[in-house]
């Protein structure tokens, strides 16, 4: 039997490796060079956008340059700029277009080093992978994307000092007006005059471009990212790669409120048009498949403007982390100091169908992160939380392995006696059973059920921001990535990086938490009755080992999470086994705990 499990795991890392070199790699490598691809092409090439327009009313384009440049050329281009400066967020206004498109989260940093650069939300058009927003009017065909607006000197936006851009252009008079909280929401309100002799109309636009897919994007299929937007009630998604293959899976779709924009994993830059009109919104793709040029994009009915009549429309721009607390916020009723933002937490990647498990584990953990300062906390509490509403449950599956374990005699006896004929041997395991009145499935349900909640638990340190770089205890310093341990290096005390060894470095990232959480499921696994068949048996025992290297690359978070649950299993488990008079004899099934008997007078 010994020989057979090293033999058992011996071949079992054998197929890991075989998957990691001829497929997993492989893929690895083609999805790499695919993005550097798509970086380099962006770097290189012409591009235009064409002449789309929004939601079917022509004029407004997104115009990408002829050249891209480097970051700093792009902003130094600029005819003039309007520095934003808050607690939070450093960038500045374009006045070419009166455009949002330099942005910078002064809160948030790359990685968990101090002195690593904040994260950047938006870059100008002229730079690779412009991501900005911009909003005005479309009068007479034009929408204004390139108009230089006035300013004056010294303007500086911060919450306490607004700024007011202007610019006139045929018969109108144009004035924008932009504020910003203390948060990441900024506040639009734009005035048009007609000066001319005759009515006018005009027509609301706002829009949000990303050209080219960002470089940080991982393609992960549990995550969303790409167009975005509540429209109406409804919550429509596209994600970078599906709609760069196939442009014509946009969508254009009506409703009164909402918002669209463009999310990543963390990070949203949205427009907000006012929650009680209609809006014409459209997601999609205006590129081609090799150069996409993503936007998300609304229109407001056309108005009409006598002469001589001023016209004023308030609408916002959120530029930001995807903080449930600050969505939230912004979700709440204006006579609550909200704005009414219809679903704005929808922003964040609950799923569209485990959300009703999501949402509930995300504000456990939130609640219970607040009043102790620790996430990693958080998740214990969340756990024996789980473990308690579940306690019923996983009380009749341990229950009916302990009476499993206690027929343990009688099944070997039967297996003995019918060694040659198996169709009776299992007819009469099912009449022992039958007679016992015990069901041998019912051990499995404290593991099915466990999956899901599992499930949810993962994608919930997945997309939450809230996680991010939160710290747990001594070597834990960010509980949404992997243990940053490895036993391959003596958990540090070497001065080199296994993971970083070709082909086979993906499987040695095996750090202090896995190891434990490996641990605790052999445990879990002596308490539990062996399966009667051998091959059974041995891929059991296999399991723990096996689960190690799975676990290896998850968030810190979900292996501390799966290694205390195990742990408060064993205990749960020992305790019903006790009770239902079940010998617990570590010694018996941990050898290493055997006591060493004295040898005998001449032995």
């Amino acid at each position: 039997m010994d020989r057979n499990l090293v033999l058992a795991i011996a071949l079992s890392m054998g197929v890991l490796l075989f998957w990691d070199i001829f497929i997993s790699g492989p893929q690895r490598e083609a999805f790499e060079a695919a993005r550097q691809e798509a970086v380099q092409e962006a770097a290189e090439t012409v591009e235009s956008d064409g002449a789309q327009d929004v939601a079917g009313i022509t004029g407004v384009r997104a115009e990408a340059p002829e050249e891209t440049i480097s970051l700093e050329q792009a902003l130094a281009q600029s005819p003039g700029r309007v520095p934003i400066r808050t607690d939070d967020l450093t960038g500045s206004i374009n006045l070419v277009g009166g455009r949002l498109d330099d942005l910078s989260l002064t809160q948030y940093r790359q990685t968990i080093e101090p002195d690593s650069p904040i994260i950047r939300l938006l870059t100008p058009r002229d730079a690779a992978h412009g991501h900005y927003v911009q909003l005005g009017w479309i009068a007479a065909g034009d929408a204004g994307q390139t108009a230089v607006w006035s300013v004056e000197d010294g303007a500086v936006l911060t919450p306490e000092t607004p700024v007011t851009l202007t610019r006139s252009q045929g018969d109108f008079v144009y004035e924008k007006t932009i504020s910003v909280d203390e948060k990441y929401m900024f506040a639009i309100e734009q005035t048009v005059r007609n000066a001319g002799g005759e009515a006018q109309t005009l027509t609301p636009y706002a829009l949000v471009i990303q050209r080219g897919i960002p470089e940080e994007f991982k393609g992960w299929a549990i995550l969303h990212e790409g167009p975005i937007g509540v429209i109406g009630k409804i919550l429509y998604e596209r994600k970078y790669k599906k709609l760069a293959k196939n442009p014509e899976r946009e969508v254009a779709e009506n409703g009164v409120g909402g918002w669209v924009g463009i999310t990543n994993k963390y990070w949203l830059a949205a427009v907000v048009p006012p929650q009680e009109e209609e809006m014409n919104a459209t997601l999609d793709n205006i590129g081609t498949a090799d150069k996409p040029i993503f936007r998300a994009t609304y229109a407001l009915p056309e108005r009409s403007l006598a002469a001589g009549e001023t016209l004023t429309l308030t609408s916002h721009i959120f530029g930001g982390p995807k903080d449930v607390d600050v969505l939230k916020s912004y979700e709440a009723k204006p006579d609550d100091g909200g704005l009414g933002v219809t679903d704005f937490d929808k922003a964040v990647d609950w799923g569209r169908y485990e959300y009703w498990m999501t949402r509930p584990i995300f504000y456990t953990l939130n609640f219970f992160g607040d009043l102790t300062g620790n996430f990693g906390v958080a998740i214990l509490i969340l756990t024996l939380i789980v473990k308690a509403l579940l306690f019923p449950i996983a009380n009749k599956g341990f229950e009916s392995m302990a009476k499993m374990k206690k027929l343990q005699p009688e099944v070997e006896s039967l297996r003995k006696r019918y060694a040659d004929d198996k169709m009776k041997m299992q007819q009469e395991m099912m009449a022992l059973y039958k007679k016992e009145k015990m069901n041998p499935l019912a051990g499995c349900l404290p593991l099915l059920i466990q999956m899901p909640i599992f499930f949810a638990l993962y994608k919930t340190l997945f997309v939450t921001i809230e996680m991010r770089h939160e710290p747990f205890i001594l070597w834990i310093k960010d509980l949404s990535a992997p243990d940053p341990t490895t036993i391959f290096n003596l958990f540090g005390l070497l001065p080199w990086d296994p993971t970083a060894v070709p082909v086979i470095g993906a499987f040695l990232g095996i750090g202090v938490l896995p190891l434990l959480m490996g641990v605790s499921m052999w445990f879990q696994t002596k308490l539990n009755p062996p399966p009667t068949d051998p091959v059974q048996a041995q891929v059991f025992a296999m399991l723990p080992f096996v689960f190690v290297f799975i676990f290896a690359p998850f968030a810190a978070g979900l292996v501390l999470y799966w290694f205390w649950n195990t742990f408060l299993g064993i205990l749960q488990q020992w305790f019903i086994m006790k009770r239902n008079g079940v010998s617990v004899d570590w010694g018996e099934r941990l050898p290493f705990l055997k006591s060493k008997k004295a040898p005998a007078p001449g032995e």
